[in-house]
Order: C-alpha cells, then sequence, then structure tokens
C-alpha cells in the first residue's frame, strides 16, 4: 500500500545497503567497512566536543575541516566541500551537474546506488557495458553525455583505471561534469586529484568511511574547481545548511592529523589483500585484480548464492548480488588477518 506516496518514487526500488546484524555475532566481511579503529585521536575529539556546545548548531561551512582537508591535497578551501557521507555528497552532485537533459553515464556494474539517485531525482542515465574483464571501456564514455560518474577503484569489482584513462575521460568531455567518486582509491589507485587544475570539469569525491575507519560518523567530500563547489554548496544550502554535525567535524579533523597511523592501516588492509587473493586463487577462484579494500572472486563449480549462504552459516558475513555478469561472484571485504583466515578455512569446508 502506497497510500499518500508521491507518483515519482511509487515505484522506485531503493538502495539496499549491506546487513548490519543484530543478535549473532558475524564475522563482518560486507560492507567494506575498515577493520582497524580510527586514529587515536579521533575519540578524544569527539569526546572534546560533546559538551555545552552541542546546544548550537556546527559550522555550517566546516571551515576547520575544509581547511585541513585542503592543506592535505594541496588546494584552497574554495575547493573542498565536505558533506554528510559521500552518498549525500554524490547525491547532491546529480541535483547540481546531472540535470541538462542528456543522460549522465556510469558503468552497468558499479556501485548500485547511482540508478537510485537518477530514479529519485528524475534524472536520465545510460549504462555503458563495462569490457568481459570488468575493465573500463573509456571511449564509450566520451561525449553525447550529460555527465560522467564513475568510481576508481571500481565497486564491486576493485579495478583501476590508471591516470591517463581518467584525463581521458576528463579532456573527452568539455562541456560535463565528470565526477569520479574515490571511494576506495587510498587502497592502491592513482587518484585524479593530480588533474584539477587542467580541468574546470573535474570533481573528486572522497570519504572516510574506508581508508579512515569512520563509517560511523559519516563525512565525505569533494575537490574540484571553485564553480564546481559552489554549485554544490548551492544545492545543500537549499534544503540543509547543516549537515555535518560538530562531533563528525572534530573526529574527521583529528583523523586528518595523524598521517601516520592513517598510512600504517591502509599498508595492512593492502598487504591483507595480497595475501588472501592469492591464497582464495589456490583454491580455484578467480580473483579480480583489486586495488580497493575488498575482493572480487567467483569459483567455477560453486555459484555465489551458494557460497554466501554458506558462509553465513559458518559466521561469516560477505556481498552478492542477483545480476547479470555478476552473479557467481561474491565481494569481500578485506578484514584483520584473522578474520580473513576464519574466511579461508570456511571456504576450505564448503569447497
Amino acid at each position: 500500500m502506497k497510500e499518500f506516496w508521491s507518483q515519482r518514487i511509487r515505484d522506485m526500488v531503493p538502495y539496499t545497503p549491506g546487513e548490519q546484524p543484530k543478535g549473532r555475532t558475524f564475522i563482518k566481511l560486507n560492507t567494506n567497512e575498515n577493520p582497524y579503529p580510527p586514529a587515536p585521536g579521533v575519540t578524544a575529539a569527539i569526546q572534546a566536543a560533546a559538551g555545552e556546545g552541542l546546544r548550537l548548531y556546527p559550522d555550517p561551512e566546516c571551515t576547520q575541516l575544509r581547511a585541513a582537508l585542503a592543506a592535505y591535497h594541496g588546494v584552497t578551501p574554495e575547493q573542498v566541500f565536505v558533506g554528510n557521507g559521500s552518498d549525500e555528497v554524490l547525491a547532491l552532485c546529480f541535483q547540481a551537474f546531472f540535470c541538462g537533459g542528456k543522460p549522465v553515464v556510469f558503468p552497468d556494474i558499479t556501485y548500485s546506488f547511482y540508478p537510485v539517485y537518477a530514479a529519485l531525482y528524475g534524472v536520465d542515465y545510460r549504462l555503458i557495458p563495462l569490457n568481459e574483464d570488468f575493465t573500463v571501456p573509456v571511449e564509450a564514455f566520451l561525449g553525447e553525455n550529460g555527465g560522467v560518474l564513475l568510481p576508481n577503484p571500481n565497486a564491486p569489482t576493485g579495478r583501476a583505471l590508471c591516470l591517463d584513462q581518467i584525463e581521458r575521460l576528463a579532456a573527452g568531455n568539455p562541456e560535463a561534469a565528470v565526477v569520479i567518486d574515490e571511494a576506495y582509491v587510498d587502497f592502491g589507485a592513482e587518484s585524479a586529484l593530480a588533474l584539477l587544475d587542467r580541468y574546470p570539469n573535474l570533481l573528486v569525491v572522497r570519504t572516510m568511511s574506508k581508508s579512515r575507519a569512520l563509517a560511523g560518523l559519516r563525512v565525505g567530500y569533494a575537490i574540484g574547481s571553485a564553480n564546481l563547489i559552489a554549485g554544490l554548496n548551492c544545492v545543500k544550502n537549499s534544503f540543509n545548511s547543516y549537515t555535518v554535525d560538530r562531533l563528525a567535524q572534530a573526529g574527521a579533523l583529528a583523523s586528518v592529523e595523524d598521517e601516520a597511523y592513517f598510512q600504517e592501516n591502509r599498508r595492512k588492509v593492502m598487504h591483507t589483500r595480497t595475501r588472501v587473493a592469492a591464497e582464495l586463487e589456490a583454491l580455484g577462484f578467480t580473483v579480480c585484480p583489486s586495488q580497493a579494500n575488498f575482493l572480487f572472486a567467483s569459483h567455477p563449480a560453486h555459484g555465489g548464492k551458494e557460497l554466501l549462504d554458506g558462509l553465513r552459516s559458518k559466521g561469516v558475513l560477505v556481498r552478492w548480488w542477483d545480476q547479470p555478469r555478476i552473479s557467481r561472484y561474491l565481494r569481500i571485504s578485506v578484514g584483520t588477518d584473522g578474520e580473513m583466515d576464519a574466511l579461508l578455512s570456511a571456504l576450505k569446508e564448503l569447497l
């Protein structure tokens, strides 16, 4: 029953997030969360911010955090936008940049929130099929579109484009915004930030949920030309000026200030990813080359749903999609070495 629903959302299929289990304790390898805690200073910063000041609205401009991010990435604060998680930033992009009459383009196998945003905001879109090996056919993304949206590395495959390919996308779409979703870039891919000075149509979107272990704070940001950032601010300030709360701003700032901890954690994740990919291949899996904090793997003798259910029965959660071309694949988040050993042990029993 959808009485009183607007016509626009009656036929919508909303995004389905990964399972957040309640009750039974699972090894969670299904939502690409960082297996390690945030930087030690994060909790102290949040506690310090959780005082009498909570009666006041937070800084709507996220001034201190924007300044820190600008210094970290070598840009000006006017080139930085901070939002309530990168999902919100991406949603604002659909409203700010992708309503020009031509369809926005993104891969057929990618972050499944993109078509949901398009439906919600009435934005036409066109899917570009990935190559058989899940690489991105860059030439198919050039021209005759109302914008480009591409995760790099892509999700759920983990494959990444090199910087030359990203530049080809920006140069080949001079009349449209090219948004590169770099949620997983800190795990080994090349960032498009180095191209911003040359391409005013290029916007890089980042999250602090993955490599900085702040998924619970919901902080994301975008970096691009001052013009693009002004567009995002125009949309944000047209419906909610205070999207990032006081505690989130404080915790995110503390994370940015602890570079050594950040580098140590991402190195640990990448080292574990390399080891587990080799062990999965030894078990007969095909593993997509990954530069993210997850692995995308299939087994020739066992279906994806079969392995998903089998692992769940053994207390391990992974992600699976009933979708053409990838229904035999599992996306496996990289956990601690102990968690990944438990995964491998469970798979050996199932196989």
